[in-house]
């Protein structure tokens, strides 16, 4: 049985890493007496399951939290336009091109003079 504050991958990490030290003849931190030892065969991986589930090895587990963020988060409403700034900006929009049509009639005056002729003769 795992010792239930860590997840799968890390107590299969920390019983790896523990059976390796074992297995290279690390001293044991549990009493185990041979007969115990016989009977798992001298399994590094069951002794250090063993050692783990006695809580006493000293390995742990570096968990980061997430960073705190300083900032207020936006709410969805702010977002969103009323109906009537979307008219709004719709109408300012309008007078700008309106005001750029102007321009550039007031930027071609033979344009418009042109036009004046072509009416007058037409008639």
């Amino acid at each position: 049985m795992l010792e239930k504050n860590f997840t799968k991958y890390e107590a299969a990490r920390i019983l790896g890493a523990r059976a390796l030290q074992i297995s290279m003849n690390a001293p044991l931190l549990i009493k185990i007496n041979q007969e115990d030892l016989e009977r798992i065969k001298f399994d590094s991986l069951k002794i250090a399951e063993i050692e783990f589930n006695s809580d006493i090895l000293p390995i742990s587990v570096k968990k980061p939290f997430p960073k705190k963020k300083d900032e207020t988060l936006k709410r969805a409403r702010d977002y969103k336009l009323s109906e009537k700034k979307k008219e709004k900006i719709e109408m300012e929009e309008e007078e700008e091109i309106a005001k750029d049509g102007e321009i550039m009639k007031l930027a071609n005056p033979e344009d418009e003079q042109d036009e004046e002729n072509k009416a007058e003769s037409e008639e």
